[in-house]
Order: structure tokens, then sequence, then C-alpha cells
């Protein structure tokens, strides 16, 4: 299994001293090289994944920042990250990996924003029991892995409209994505068995993308409503 070269790291580590174009055309073949490199690692984690899931579409996230909106004005992202997506309508949940030196390398699964349809239909399956879903997270591997609990990511203040803010389970309620995340050392990323680390913690995922995959496509009588 490839792993994640040291050059790649130094690279990062260049670029978040010197963000500027002029500099990255200098290195441009540099960026290239480990642009080849870190593909064929995530083509290792596509192989991996394909053993007991199916991957429909690897996406590598530009390099280059979208600034139109933002005060940093710095052209390029510090950091290399990809997504894979599962194959199917009935295989819901997204597998993420972020590598960043600095020990902000991240591991992470779930749901990101959910469309409003999702969204509220996840949310009301709480409100009515939310007993499975937090045994999944209970889970002691999966505890352990990903601390037992959904990484919350601007979370409403208040239970959505709609839910009673008394709810006892208004903590899940106020969730606008459900996903759990995992950070790594510099040290741990460039590690020999990184590629085998980063599959065990995706496969950890299964048991809460099943469950959140089964609430997805079935009404709350439990009829499927996939054709």
């Amino acid at each position: 299994m490839n792993t994640i070269p040291k050059s790649s790291f130094s690279f990062l580590k260049k670029l978040a001293k010197n963000n500027h174009r002029d500099w990255m055309t200098e290195h441009k073949k540099e960026y290239q090289s480990s642009e080849k490199a870190l593909k064929a690692f995530y083509a290792d984690m596509v192989a991996g994944l394909n053993e007991d899931d199916e991957i429909e579409k690897l996406k590598v996230f530009r390099i280059n920042r979208d600034i139109r909106f933002s005060k940093d004005k710095t052209p390029y992202n510090k950091h290399r990250s990809v997504s894979f997506s599962r194959a199917g309508a009935h295989r819901r949940g997204g597998y993420y990996l972020r590598l960043e030196p600095g020990g902000n390398s991240v591991v992470a699964g779930g749901f990101f924003n959910p469309e409003a349809n999702d969204l509220k239909r996840i949310r009301t399956e709480f409100q009515m029991d939310a007993s499975e879903i937090r045994d999944i997270l209970k889970e002691p591997a999966f505890a352990k892995a990903y601390g037992g609990v959904f990484t919350p990511r601007d979370p409403l203040k208040t239970a959505p409209k709609g839910f009673d803010k008394n709810d006892p389970n208004v903590d899940l309620l106020r969730l606008k994505s459900f996903f759990v995340t995992r950070a790594f050392t510099d040290e741990e990323v460039q590690a020999p068995d990184f590629g085998a680390t980063v599959l065990a913690h995706f496969r950890l995922l299964r048991p809460f993308f099943d469950y959140m995959s089964d609430v997805l496509t079935t009404d709350l009588n439990g009829e499927s409503l996939i054709d």
C-alpha cells in the first residue's frame, strides 16, 4: 500500500509560508510530484473500501481557494482533501480525508449538511427513538476512534422549528450535520501503516452508515422509498 511521502507534507508546509501564485509557479513540478503520490494513496483507499463497500466517486478537492467572498485572499489551501462517495441510492453517507501538517490531518465520515427533506427525516427519527444511534456512537471501538459523539458544526441554539426544545434528544435535534472526526499527528500520517489505519477507521463507520441509510430510504412506517 502506498504511503504519504514526507515530501508532500514538506511541500504543504512551504506553501503555508509562501501562499502566493509566484511561489506556486516556481514550485509547480514539486506540486505535481506531490499530487501524483497522493493520488496513488487515494487509489489504494478506493481499492480497500471496495473490498466491502462500493465507491462510486472519488473527489479530489481543488488546491485553489474560492476567495470571492472571503477576507482571506491567499489563493491556495494549505491542506489536501478528498472524499469517497458510496454508490447507489441505498448506500448513504460519505468518507472524507484531509491531510494537513501540524496535527491537522483528519479522517471523517457521515452526513454533511443534508438537504432539507433528509434533515427533517433524520430529526424526526431521533425524536421518535434515538436509542439506536446513541448505541452506535457509544460502541466501544467506535467511541475510541471517534470520541463517541457527533462533531458539532454550527448547531442551532435551540430546537428546530416544529420540535420541542425540552425533547430529551434536543442535543441531536439541534445538529445540522451528522458526522464524526478523528485527528492524526504528522507522525501517524507518515507511518507505513497509515493507509491501513484510515481504512480501519472508515470501516468503523459502516454500522452508522447502515442505520442512517435505512432511515433515509424508508418512511416513518418503515416502508421503502426506493423503487
